[in-house]
């Protein structure tokens, strides 16, 4: 098939294949892209059953125009071998994407908002899909979710013209259906009960007639496996898992993942309603709940950072209370503090005291005496004061005093005994 042109696709590489489909890369020669063409096998272009349900996802996913469900281009046949043109995506599966590990809070409601979305728009159609599970969803690489293979889809009455299933149909349910999924190991073969029986919904496990709430079943399974990164109804058997759908509850999501909201766990545990009158009744009130959680998850963030940064109202008030006391205690203190200088410095300032002394002359001379001088030295002292004469007799000399006044000595100097 590689190099050769059917229709006007030319096919380029195979990208995988499994017991319901081959799907090769080819490009759209008319338009000029490139586009997923999915061949039904030779063997089984035959098959009755095959051929319809082949036709059937065509025609169920032809009849929706959403960004989160894959888009069909055309439907023919080359050789006898029906194909399917479909949109060309880039990513992975999200059962690769999950891995055994659970995804992160934003990541996982935006998908699952995604999702809930693209339900709502195929289940006001009458198109219930009957095989949601992580490799029938594609995550691209831009981070869209894309719902694949509608192989499986039931058209109600009043749907694109379609009925409820016959019995073949029904019993056709039971086993695990292809993917258009790029790599082969997401492409199982048709029998293997084990991949899609994990996700049915009770009512689908015990064949009753199904409507749209048999979806949100199987899509609260896809969420709590990706908020968890494990099997809601996990089982070595067909036994044990469909023992656990129809009789016990999973393992609690919060336990499974300490780090989820208590909400996203109610989300869920209403999803895995096993009476479907209790379940979520559509995919927009799932849809709208998961809305809600992510609103509030983001704002509790916000406010969270906010008051780790100290600008929210609250965090404002705290702070800037005891800043403005500091500062007005501060103020006060600097008033009182210059008062205290402006009374010291505007007081007089008290006379000096002389702590020690120190000769301001030196004339050589010997030590004076009355006795044998006759004349004395012209500047006298005793270690306090200062004597000087300023006029005969010698026995007048004047005093400096400690205010600066020059006044007459009235006791002569040698009858004083200061020398």
């Amino acid at each position: 098939m590689i190099g050769n042109t059917v229709s006007h696709y030319r096919i380029l590489e195979k990208l995988g294949g499994g017991g319901m489909g081959v799907v090769y890369k080819a490009e759209d020669t008319k338009l000029h892209r490139f586009v997923a063409l999915k061949f039904l096998p030779e063997e089984m272009s035959k098959d009755h059953q095959a051929l319809q349900r082949f036709q059937r996802e065509a025609q169920a996913a032809s009849a929706l125009n959403h960004p989160n469900i894959c888009t069909i281009y055309d439907v023919d046949e080359h050789e006898g071998r029906p194909f399917i043109a479909m949109e060309l995506l880039e990513g992975q599966t999200l059962k690769h994407r999950i891995a055994a590990q659970p995804l992160k809070i934003d990541d996982l409601l935006e998908l699952a908002i995604q999702l809930a979305d693209a339900l709502d728009a195929a289940h006001s159609k009458g198109i219930v899909h009957r095989d949601i599970k992580p490799a029938n969803i594609f995550v691209t690489t831009r981070g869209v979710a894309k719902i694949l293979d509608f192989g499986l889809a039931k058209l109600t009455v009043g749907a694109s013209g379609g009925g409820p299933l016959d019995e073949a149909e029904r019993r056709s349910a039971l086993q695990d259906t292809p993917t258009a999924s790029i790599k082969p190991e997401y492409l199982t073969s048709p029998g293997t009960a084990m991949g899609t029986i994990a996700y049915m919904s009770p009512e689908q496990a015990l064949g009753k007639e199904l409507d749209a709430r048999t979806d949100l079943f199987s899509l609260g399974v896809v969420l709590y496996e990706m908020a968890t990164g494990r099997q809601a109804f996990p089982g070595g058997t067909t036994a044990a898992i469909f023992d656990g759908i129809l009789h016990h509850a999973p393992i609690s999501p919060v336990q499974m993942n300490p780090e989820l909201p208590a909400k996203l766990e109610e989300i869920i545990n209403e999803a895995l309603e096993k009476d479907r009158d209790l379940r979520y009744q559509s995919a927009a009130a799932l849809r709208a709940d998961l809305k809600r959680l992510k609103r509030d998850t983001e704002s509790g963030r916000a406010a969270a950072a906010a008051t780790r940064k100290g600008v929210g109202p609250a965090a404002r008030a705290r702070v800037h209370r005891p800043a403005r006391a500091w500062a007005v205690a501060s103020g006060a203190a600097i008033v009182v503090v210059a008062a205290a200088l402006a009374y010291v410095l505007s007081r007089p300032l008290p006379p000096p005291r002389v702590l020690a002394y120190t000769p301001i002359t030196h004339d050589g001379r010997r030590k004076f005496s009355w006795s044998t001088d006759f004349v004395p030295p012209p500047l006298l002292t005793d270690g306090s004061r200062v004597y000087f004469f300023e006029s005969n007799p010698i026995v007048i000399a004047q005093v400096s005093t400690s205010g600066g006044e020059v006044v007459p000595l009235t006791t002569p100097l040698q009858n004083a005994g200061v020398f």
